[in-house]
């Protein structure tokens, strides 16, 4: 039977509330990586020795999924393309208490995995991000960190400066945090969209320094500098609009309301003057700016009274999960007399 299809008892998350081991599932996207899936899986094994290591293919023309088969990971598909279109396929398929998120291509460390694992259970967080240190320009290109900078800049102006590599691929996190998550990002976006809901959230975040490294020989990054930079910083600009339409639509406001006063302000001056209006279409075009203007302001009101009836949706069906590492729970805490 298909590994996919047969239930996995392992997979079933602990109950911290009353003293089991919190369950983990260490999540790994994999596509045409044969030259370090292998490795991968083994290290995290080693290092996770109570969790259970998730291979999900997404359409290698290679032997990634032979060779992650034999190192003892579970091997299942995806066959949407992108990133992000696995990590929301893994997300609704597995059951844990704690979730690692990372790359198949053996660049983060995996040694480092016990130590965020401990950090979000021990403090009760529901976010860590491995903080990428190290490596050298082999291995973390001078596009790609220039880019996850201004990127990262972007993000932290607008909601908040709590991390310094958004773009890491190796995550932790808590299951009540990865049910909550609608992950709408079909490619490497997706790490922009988990940061972005971790701080709109507000959950309990942290980041850890990790080491980086090249990319074993014949393992190619899927990356593309140009490409994903800018679907990453559409991402962006979607996150914004959808999290924060007060603050999208006053700009948009106040760009067209000053572009109609500059238009506007020579034709008011002749008016002035002469009592006549010399330029009717300008005139009518400044009046349309400017009623755009306004209508734009009313588009940022109602929306931001959706954006928070959303966010507090997204907020109940996190509570209803328990926190990572809970302790039991005393007789007094539970009401008993």
């Amino acid at each position: 039977m298909d590994d996919h299809l047969m239930p996995d008892v392992a997979e079933q998350p602990g109950d911290p509330a009353r003293g089991g081991a919190p369950s983990i599932a260490v999540l790994v996207p994999c596509y045409n990586e044969e030259a370090a899936i292998g490795k991968v899986v083994g290290e995290f094994r080693r290092t996770l020795p109570q969790g259970r290591v998730f291979v999900y293919d997404n359409n290698s023309t290679d032997r990634s999924v032979m060779i992650a088969g034999n190192a003892g990971a579970i091997v299942r598909h995806e066959t949407l393309q992108g990133k992000g279109n696995v990590v929301r396929r893994m997300f609704a398929d597995i059951e844990a208490d704690v979730y690692v998120l990372v790359d198949g291509d053996d660049t983060y460390d995996a040694g480092a995995a016990a130590d965020l694992v401990d950090q979000l259970l021990r403090n009760q967080l529901d976010f860590v991000n491995g903080k990428r240190s190290g490596g050298g320009a082999a291995a973390y290109r001078a596009g790609h960190r220039i880019g996850n900078r201004i990127l990262t800049g972007v993000v932290s102006l607008v909601f908040g400066k709590r991390f310094e590599d958004m773009l890491s691929g190796y995550k932790v996190m808590s299951r009540r945090f990865v049910k909550s998550f609608p992950a709408l990002s079909s490619g490497f976006e997706i790490e922009t969209e988990l940061t972005v809901h971790a701080l709109e959230l507000g959950v309990g975040i942290a980041e850890h320094p990790t080491s980086y490294k090249e990319r074993p020989e014949g393992s190619v990054s899927k990356l593309r500098t140009f490409r994903d930079g800018w679907r990453i910083l559409r991402t962006i600009g979607l996150l914004i609009r959808d999290e924060r339409p007060m603050a999208f639509f006053a700009t948009l406001a106040a760009v067209l309301s000053v572009t109609a006063l500059v238009l506007a302000w020579p034709l008011m001056v002749t008016y002035l003057e002469t009592g006549l209006v010399p330029r009717l279409p300008t005139a009518l075009l400044s009046t349309g700016l400017m009623i755009l203007a306004f209508l734009s302001i009313a588009c940022g009101f109602i929306l931001d009274t959706v954006t928070r009836g959303r966010r507090e949706m997204k907020r109940l069906h996190f509570l209803a999960h328990p926190p990572a590492g809970a302790a039991p729970r005393r007789a007094a805490d539970r009401g008993s007399p």
